[in-house]
């Protein structure tokens, strides 16, 4: 289903450019000879070229066959689509998961269950928050709960790097998520310090709001007093005034201090 909306997608673009800039001079761009799923290494069958309107703006596209050959996909390519660079793995990438990385960004695989995969809808593609319970200090008994990562994009779910075509629930052992190398780090700190939970959310979804650690006194109902302030150490108060009085004893003279 998601391939033949694709087609039509395709179709009706390139008829709109088509019409468009028809009265242009036209080019040879590569695009594809079949459609193409993600991971396909492409060979020179996979590949045609079709004719463009040369005063449409196309980024990324290609004009020669062997500029492309090689190269992995990262995302499906719809029959006669364009092809762009934007939607093939770097120069030299490998077939499979390691294709879909880009580069400075981390795969990072999480043992899952049914909780914590969201019931089996986690989907390559899908995003997700990052929760993790956990006790903070040894030996307490106060459990928290905080959010470490948001707006997370799944990679793979077991060995799927697509998602099933009719929206089908799987449950997994594994997800792989894609993190920069520090947030792969607070992951990797957070699955040792307590349980991990992902959190679904809208794909198109982009904000990422302040949140704060919940503890059993929120699920309590129990306001958190404040925070205690130090109060300012006061100032050292001064000696007292001393007084000194000349006293006289008949021709005896003396001082008393008061």
């Amino acid at each position: 289903m998601a391939l033949v909306v694709s087609v039509l997608v395709t179709y009706f673009l390139y008829k709109r450019i088509k019409q468009q800039y028809g009265g242009g001079a036209l080019i040879k761009v590569v695009a594809a000879a079949k459609p193409l799923d993600t991971g396909t290494p492409l060979a020179a069958g996979d590949l045609t070229l079709m004719d463009w309107p040369s005063n449409a703006p196309l980024d990324g596209s290609f004009h020669k066959l062997e500029d492309v050959t090689g190269r992995v996909v990262m995302y499906p390519i719809a029959f006669k689509e364009p092809i762009r660079d934007g939607l093939l793995a770097a120069p030299g990438a490998t077939v499979g998961l390691t294709a879909k990385i880009p580069d400075g960004m981390r795969a990072v695989a999480v043992v899952t269950n049914e909780l914590n995969n969201v019931s089996g809808f986690l989907f390559p593609g899908s995003h997700v928050d990052v929760l993790v319970s956990f006790r903070p200090d040894v030996g307490t008994k106060e459990a928290m709960t905080t959010t470490v990562l948001q707006n997370v994009e799944v990679l793979s779910t077991g060995e799927k790097l697509q998602p099933d075509p009719n929206g089908k629930p799987q449950n997994v052992k594994v997800v792989t998520v894609l993190l920069t190398p520090d947030d792969s780090q607070k992951l990797l700190l957070a699955s040792n310090q307590g349980t991990v939970q992902f959190v679904l959310r809208n794909a198109s979804d982009q904000a990422q709001p302040a949140t704060r650690p919940v503890d059993m006194r929120d699920l309590q109902g129990i306001p958190k007093s404040a925070p205690l302030v130090a109060k300012k150490a006061a100032a050292p108060k001064p000696p007292p005034s001393v007084y000194t009085v000349d006293t006289y004893d008949g021709t005896k003279k003396g001082q008393v201090k008061f």
